[in-house]
């Protein structure tokens, strides 16, 4: 199984990918843990990309494939992994199934997260994260026991991220809406596209992500 999980920016792709790796045991490839991981270990593509960062000059997209394709090769991606924020553009989505097709395999599944905006600036909006523990909560769905302090470390205060102001929201949207959106299209006409209502709890949508994958 091979799964992109794709959609905007709030809709709950990482908190759906951290429950299949803990179900399913797929691992959650990112992009900015492998490129760390790679400097790490001092491999030749952590060394090409250093150089690239040290430069101050975005990875490529030929990097970011090599890195994909290496983790793929480790064996706790034998029976399947999980692409969350990879492809980002159309670009990305045509380069990932060239080596993937090298490499005699394919994307299973392309599940497509949707909610409308207003619901994500809401969503975001009201996040606060703590300090010093990164435990997050919401002004209206999850707060904590105690107003401004976190219930897992006691710390306080609690935060809204600059990523998390609605006009910052509404910048990453259009930006997603732009570039990212239409690998949509891509997948829907190779026939992998499933589109699921992510408004809905967690647990319902990790019901229909898991029919989505079926």
């Amino acid at each position: 199984m091979i799964a992109v999980l794709l959609g905007p920016p709030g809709s709950g792709k990482g908190t759906q990918a951290k429950q299949l790796l803990a179900e399913r045991g797929w691992p959650q490839l990112s992009t900015g843990d492998m490129l760390r991981s790679a400097i790490a270990e001092n491999t030749d593509l952590g060394k090409r990309a250093k150089a690239i960062m040290d430069r101050g000059e975005l990875v490529s997209d030929e990097v970011v494939i090599g890195l994909i394709q290496d983790r793929m090769g480790k064996p706790d991606c034998k029976a399947g992994i999980v692409l969350d924020g990879f492809p980002r553009t159309i670009p990305q989505a045509h380069a990932l199934d060239a080596m993937l097709t090298k490499v005699k395999r394919a994307v299973t599944r392309c599940v497509l997260f949707e909610i409308p905006d207003e619901s994500l600036v809401k969503r975001l909006s009201g996040r606060r994260t703590c300090l010093k523990c990164g435990a997050m909560y919401h002004v209206e769905s999850a707060r904590p026991k105690k107003e401004g302090v976190c219930d897992n470390c006691g710390s306080s205060p609690l935060v809204q991220r600059d990523d998390d102001h609605a006009d910052v929201i509404r910048k990453r949207l259009s930006v997603y809406h732009a570039q990212t959106a239409p690998i949509a299209d891509h997948y829907e006409q190779q026939g992998k596209l499933h589109k699921l209502d992510a408004s809905r709890a967690p647990k319902e949508v990790y019901l229909a992500l898991i029919q989505a994958l079926a």
